[in-house]
């Protein structure tokens, strides 16, 4: 991984580190007008530190060098749920993410598919690692030393927590799926752990030396951000650091110990009502967000925004063109007192949005996700719902063979979401109930591709739980979009290539098969 230099501006202070770093709102430093703040001056202080997380948190955001439709986590949602089978391109528009749909990318090591996100996750590795290694030597004021202390700390709690979630994420994308039966943890590759922004060469991990990592990173950040307050969503706290693990042991079908975290990072955090539940997705004040990035007007990035690509009101033409549906045989699995089908219309007119008439109308459509305006593609993106974390606890119940216990955990938001809701669904089918729940209430937020990986399925885009779908039921352009319906579960494609450039600058590295 090759380090790169930029001065980011913030108002009139510039920011010189190793790692792009820029504040999560223009008022976060200090202002210098005629000076330059260094590495150094960065960080010798507390806050220096938390300027550097807050940095994090707008690269969440930020545009990277694989364009506009590419920025940080928001790209990255887009990205792999349009790998997947449930978000459905309905034309082509201005091909952005159609190289994704096909496949085309994750085995090319110099493609925008494997650069990208090794590229961001690992920016985001190394600003954490910034302030991890430099915590122990920051400057406290004796006169605030138990503010200053408290920042320190709470930095240091983000920067672990930012870790592990990039570790995660790389290891799911890079190497084999975990599988707790088998002994291939100990062996098979698994990614970079640069735990320190030493430029060394290093070897791969192992899968298992990942994860472990993982969950000491996440370990330390629970205990420092355990009584730290956050002043915005964008934010770590302890809640989230909480839901990472939960994630993170979902994926090791560490059944007991993934129900548990997702139970205490939900704490009595509560679900959206019905009524906000259509309002367009995209407000950071929702109650249920528990973590999310604000796009603020000064940080706008116009056609690069989330809402440029997944929202259907804004005017780009990939919006207007080519807008996102949901799969057909998934919307038809749920009845018409779910309010979660309300956010997709199956005539694709959305007459409750007065969309413009060269606004191309195509069945299945979706108005989940809606920008400020036309004109305007800003919309708050969340990364972590209190609705996930049930249905983790749900999900991990169920397979841990501990049904009535999941049933009751389930209904919580099965009733909110369905005042009618009743099932008598159970065993195998029961958990089919719960992931198809899943499937559509997370809809275009980044999980699908990433649960197919997890549980060994394949991507079926013309089947609904390995059923045959009839195809006048398949509301994909298929001839048009997709060149395959089916990537089989066993596709070398599912454990993306390492980009080429960290080959040819770390002798030691490994590829993949």
């Amino acid at each position: 991984m090759k380090q790169i230099f930029k001065k980011i501006k913030i108002k009139y202070t510039a920011i010189l580190l190793l790692f792009v770093v820029a504040s999560c709102q223009s008022d976060y430093l200090e202002t210098t007008p005629t000076d330059r703040l260094g590495y150094s001056d960065v960080v010798e202080k507390p806050q220096g530190l938390m300027n550097i997380i807050n940095g994090i948190h707008r690269d969440m955001y930020v545009r990277t060098p694989y364009g506009q439709g590419y920025n940080g986590q928001t790209g990255a949602i887009v990205m792999f749920d349009s790998m997947a089978d449930d978000l459905v391109h309905t034309g082509t528009g201005a091909n952005w993410h159609i190289s994704d749909l096909r496949w085309l990318s994750a085995d090319i090591d110099t493609s925008t598919g494997t650069n990208y996100p090794w590229r961001f996750y690992y920016k985001i590795i190394g600003n954490a690692n910034i302030v991890i290694d430099n915590a122990p030597k920051v400057s406290i004021e004796p006169s605030n030393q138990a503010v200053e202390t408290a920042l320190r700390d709470k930095a240091l709690g983000e920067a672990y927590a930012y870790r592990a979630w990039a570790f995660f994420q790389l290891v799911q994308i890079y190497s084999k799926r975990y599988d707790k039966t088998l002994a291939n943890n100990d062996s098979d590759g698994g990614i970079i752990l640069r735990l320190t922004n030493s430029l060394d060469p290093m070897k791969r991990s192992t899968v298992k030396e990942t994860y472990d990592q993982i969950h000491a990173d996440l370990n330390k950040a629970i205990t420092l951000l355990t009584g730290k307050t956050r002043d915005h969503k964008s934010q770590f706290n302890v809640s989230i650091a909480k839901g990472i693990k939960a994630r993170v042991y979902l994926t090791q079908q560490e059944w007991a110990l993934a129900a548990q975290f997702a139970n205490e990072a939900r704490g009595t955090l509560p679900l959206m009502t019905n009524a906000e539940y259509v309002l367009g997705f995209n407000k950071i004040s929702n109650n249920e967000w528990m973590w999310a990035s604000e796009i603020l007007p000064d940080n706008t990035d116009y056609f690069g925004n989330f809402g440029a690509y997944m929202s259907r009101n804004y005017n780009s033409t990939t919006i207007r063109t080519a807008p996102k549906a949901i799969y057909r045989p998934l919307y038809d699995a749920f009845p018409s007192t779910d309010i979660r089908k309300a956010n997709f219309d199956p005539t694709g007119n959305h007459t409750s949005l007065g969309l413009p008439s060269n606004y191309t109308k195509r069945p299945y459509t979706s108005q989940k996700f809606l920008s400020v305006s036309v004109s305007d593609s800003r919309c708050d993106v969340p990364y972590m719902r209190v609705a996930e974390m049930i249905l983790i606890e749900a999900e991990a119940l169920a397979r841990n063979g501990q049904e009535t216990a999941s049933k009751t955990v389930f209904e919580i938001l099965a009733k909110n979401r369905n005042p009618s809701y009743t099932s008598t669904n159970t065993g195998a089918a029961y958990i089919t109930e719960i992931m198809n729940s899943r499937r559509l209430e997370l809809w275009g937020e980044g999980f699908r591709w990433f649960d197919l990986k997890r549980l060994n399925l394949p991507v079926e885009r013309d089947k609904m739980n390995g059923v045959a779908v009839p195809a006048a039921n398949v509301n994909h352009v298929a001839s048009v979009i997709n060149s395959t319906y089916t990537i089989a579960n066993t596709d070398p494609r599912w454990q993306f290539k390492i980009p080429r450039q960290e080959i040819d600058s770390n002798p030691l590295c490994k590829q993949n098969p």
